[in-house]
Formats: structure tokens, C-alpha cells, sequence
């Protein structure tokens, strides 16, 4: 199955996290603390070319990009570009998610565009204690500054969670990498394209 086309996004020139689209008419969900202080947004489509005439397969498309929501509790963002048939990955039932379960963290670590890379669930559903109320999917999968917001993807080929932060005593990856499992991202994302914001009664998981 096609996991559609990752996007990197970035702001002010200066800081770039990653995206994932979810709908083809143009969009995207991402992290809310990719776009803190954003003054404009760029998408930088990365995967198989998004025209057939276009003169570089490997050349970066990019668009400007609107805001529909962020919700900053689930530190979850949805963005929308002036885009239609885009390729648009599919929601897996990360309930369904088992330890060891092997999965993909697509995105642009360290601005590296377009990268992949392989892990397995160290845990379905981590709790991370009082002060922080989500829980999250613990993987092994490398994930760096710039993954942020991208994709976590299962074998199947559907989104088992967006990328979001790390544990280390370093700075980089030392397999501690946790992602807000599907069934969030898509309640997040729904309430956040039909009302731009989430109403906390209606979303089970807080």
C-alpha cells in the first residue's frame, strides 16, 4: 500500500519539522510545536512526483501553507494547501498496535529530507505520568530534530502515529522516541478541520 507523500514543512527559513497528509484534497497534520512562533509555512512535498511534466523527479515541490487548527494539548496542528488528488496515507487502529510490532519514522531528520527509518513498538501505549495526560506509542525507530510531525508508519502501509518527541541525555536519538498513536491523531484532526479547535468532552483520550 502507498503511505502517500511526507511533506517537510518550514518557517522563517530557520526550522523545519515534517508533515503527513491525510486527505488529498491538501491536508495535513503535523505537530503543533512545529509551527510555534511560525510567521508563514512552507510544504515541501517529498515521495514521487506530484506532476508528470515535471522537469526533476527529485526536485522539492512547495506551497504555501494555511493553518486550519492546532490544538496545543495534543500538541497536534492541521494544515491545509491549495492542492487536490494528492496521495493521502490511511488511519490504522493503533488499539490494534502490539509490542514489537515493526514500524517506519518518515521525515526530515536534521533537514534531511525524505528519510526512512525501521524500529519496533517498545510499548502500544506509554504513559509518561500525571503532568503529561496522553499517551503515547514508545518506539525504537530513530527519530531526530526534523522528524517532528512526521509519520509512524506499520507494515501495512497505514499511520500508526505522528512523530513527535524524544527522551535523551544527548540531544540525539537513543531509541526513546515516542509518537501520538492514530485513533488521537484522527479524532484531533476531524475536530480540527470541522471546528478549528477541540472540544475536550468530546475526545475520549484526555
Amino acid at each position: 500500500q502507498s503511505t502517500g507523500h511526507s511533506v517537510s514543512l518550514f518557517r522563517r527559513q530557520e526550522s523545519i519539522g515534517s508533515g503527513v497528509i491525510v486527505d488529498p484534497d491538501g491536508y495535513i497534520v503535523t505537530n503543533a510545536h512545529v509551527l510555534s512562533g511560525a510567521v508563514r509555512i512552507k510544504v515541501a512535498f517529498t515521495g514521487p512526483p506530484l506532476r508528470n511534466d515535471a522537469a526533476d523527479p527529485g526536485e522539492l515541490e512547495t506551497d504555501e501553507a494555511k493553518i486550519v487548527g492546532v490544538d496545543l494539548e495534543s500538541d497536534l496542528a492541521v494544515l491545509k494547501v491549495d492542492r487536490k488528488g494528492l496521495t493521502a496515507i490511511k488511519f490504522m487502529n493503533s488499539d490494534r498496535l502490539r509490542q514489537g510490532d515493526l514500524v517506519l519514522a518518515l521525515g526530515a531528520p536534521m533537514g534531511l529530507a525524505n528519510s526512512m527509518s525501521l524500529g519496533i513498538v517498545s510499548a502500544p501505549a506509554r504513559s509518561l505520568g500525571e503532568q503529561n495526560p496522553m499517551v503515547y506509542v514508545q518506539t525504537d525507530a530513530s527519530i531526530n530534530p526534523g522528524n517532528s510531525g512526521g509519520p509512524l508508519v506499520g507494515m501495512n502501509g497505514l499511520l500508526a502515529g505522528i512523530n513527535t518527541f524524544i527522551l535523551s541525555q544527548s540531544g540525539g536519538n537513543e531509541g526513546l522516541g515516542f509518537a501520538i498513536p492514530a485513533n488521537t491523531v484522527q479524532e484531533v484532526y476531524l475536530q480540527l478541520r470541522k471546528n478549528g479547535q477541540v472540544k475536550r468532552g468530546e475526545l475520549g483520550v484526555f
